[in-house]
């Protein structure tokens, strides 16, 4: 498989240099004026008669920090020294029509990257890519392989343009969208315009999704599963049931999609003020796979003596459920200004499925395009957010308990000091030639999982980022 996918990535590059050329004095590289998003160069044709397309994208993120304050620290603590952490990514997005209203897609995938502290320490994760980075070598895997079939019923016609995974396509404003195969759950869920991808926005975990929203994925973020969405004019209804992975957090999937899984469903109700753009959408999950309840966790490690273990190991003999409900919004205040929020909740009594450690969260922020200080292809953004634990995990914590990420365990009398975690977050990115974004980056973060006997940390960071 890896053969396989490096010689996908050379062909492709290869068949990209041409129409790169070309296009290279096209105005379509422009960054978009909201979102900070690069604009895809068109780059469709034809291949044995079927429409198809090619699109690619690479980044370099690099983050650093001093020493910070830290009375202790316990197995699952950030590094309180000097840390660089780095990753690197590199994807194809390939596409092809089989069908006037049927698509398939291929995404390779490429990451290497060191996450400070071996991706401990932390509940809002101070880079989205960190989770698919294992290590200075390079893997090689597929991120994506779905097929997406459009059901149109009458309605207004809608042009869907050229971009990665999304073939040029006129659809109706009402219209059914089913799409199958191996994707992650982010890719139909949680959109937003201004904070949702870490390669050319936010790279805090917590403004690439609500944090607490533990979504079904492998260890990388994807899955396989069947979703359907259900556009009707501003209205948009969204349902999915994906596969869980076997155990928590792991990069084996389990294929018994009728026993353990994670189902969602989102409401979505676009609108208009003064001709500005805005949503609103509320989604709520359900995990259902054999997990442990901190409760449990916690009488072992007090039972058993067993403080600065990962207890939760011990106590996983049941199928649990797990919930949880959010809400985003965001709007358009001027032409350049945008603003968003998002809230969530999860029940808590169960310990991680997939990625995060953290059972509430909040984040609200703001995106501005460069255009009033002559800069239109710039972006500013700025958020802020707070994360917080259910008083189960919390007890498990402060019982002894180490979860995956965090657990701050150094002896009887140091354990965590339970603070909610908050972070500021703020980017610039600016156009550094046709098709190459370069940011900046920095993110302040007090009581680093959860405990204010430590911190706070400042993570200085930079960005490449190159699309074609």
């Amino acid at each position: 498989m890896n053969n396989l996918l490096r010689l996908l990535f050379a062909v492709s590059l290869m068949l990209s240099l041409p129409a790169m050329a070309q296009r290279a004095g096209s105005g379509a590289d422009q960054i978009s004026s909201m979102s900070g998003d690069l604009a895809w160069l068109p780059t469709e044709g034809e291949l044995f008669g079927l429409p198809v397309n090619v699109h690619g994208q690479t980044t370099y993120i690099n983050q650093r920090y001093n020493n910070f304050t830290s009375s202790y620290s316990g197995q699952n603590s950030l590094n309180a020294q000097k840390s660089m952490s780095y990753t690197w990514s590199g994807t194809l997005f390939f596409g092809a029509r089989i069908a006037p209203d049927t698509d398939i897609y291929f995404n390779p995938e490429v990451v290497s990257g060191v996450p400070f502290s071996g991706l401990v320490g932390l509940g809002g994760f101070t880079n989205g890519e960190a989770t698919k980075a294992a290590g200075a070598q390079a893997h090689f895997y597929s991120a994506r392989a779905f097929v997406r079939q459009t059901i149109n019923q009458e309605g207004d016609k809608v042009v869907l343009e050229n971009d990665a995974n999304q073939i040029t396509q006129t659809v109706s404003s009402n219209r059914v969208v089913l799409t199958g195969g191996q994707f992650s759950t982010l890719d139909i869920f949680d959109d937003s315009k201004y904070a949702k991808d870490p390669r050319i926005q936010f790279m805090n975990w917590g403004n690439m999704t609500y944090l607490a929203y533990d979504y079904s994925a492998d260890a990388r973020g994807y899955s396989w599963g069947l979703a359907g969405e259900w556009y009707l004019d501003n209205w948009v209804l969204r349902a999915s049931r994906m596969l869980a992975p076997k155990t928590p957090n792991g990069k084996d999937l389990n294929w018994q999609i009728f026993n353990t899984y994670g189902d969602q469903v989102e409401v979505e109700r676009q609108h208009q003020i003064g001709d500005l753009p805005g949503k609103v959408s509320v989604l709520a999950y359900r995990n259902r796979m054999i997990l442990a309840r901190f409760q449990d966790a916690t009488n072992y490690v007090i039972a058993n003596n067993a403080q600065g273990t990962q207890a939760i190991n011990n106590v996983r003999t049941n199928y649990q459920y797990k919930t949880g409900v959010g809400i985003n919004g965001e709007q358009a205040l001027t032409k350049d200004l945008g603003i968003y929020g998002r809230a969530f909740t999860s029940d808590g009594h169960t310990e991680t499925m997939s990625f995060t450690e953290a059972d509430n969260s909040i984040s609200v922020g703001m995106s501005l395009n460069g255009a009033g200080w002559t800069r239109p292809n710039d972006t500013l953004g700025v958020s802020v957010m707070q994360n917080g634990l259910s008083s189960f995990r919390r007890n498990y914590l402060q019982a002894g308990g180490v979860s995956y990420f965090i657990g701050d365990y150094a002896g009887p009398l140091q354990t965590i000091s339970y603070s909610p975690e908050r972070i500021g977050e703020i980017y610039y990115n600016t156009l550094l030639v046709k098709n190459v974004l370069l940011g900046v980056n920095f993110q302040h973060i007090n009581n680093p999982a959860y405990n204010s006997a430590r911190g706070p940390v400042n993570i200085a960071s930079f960005r490449v980022h190159a699309e074609f």
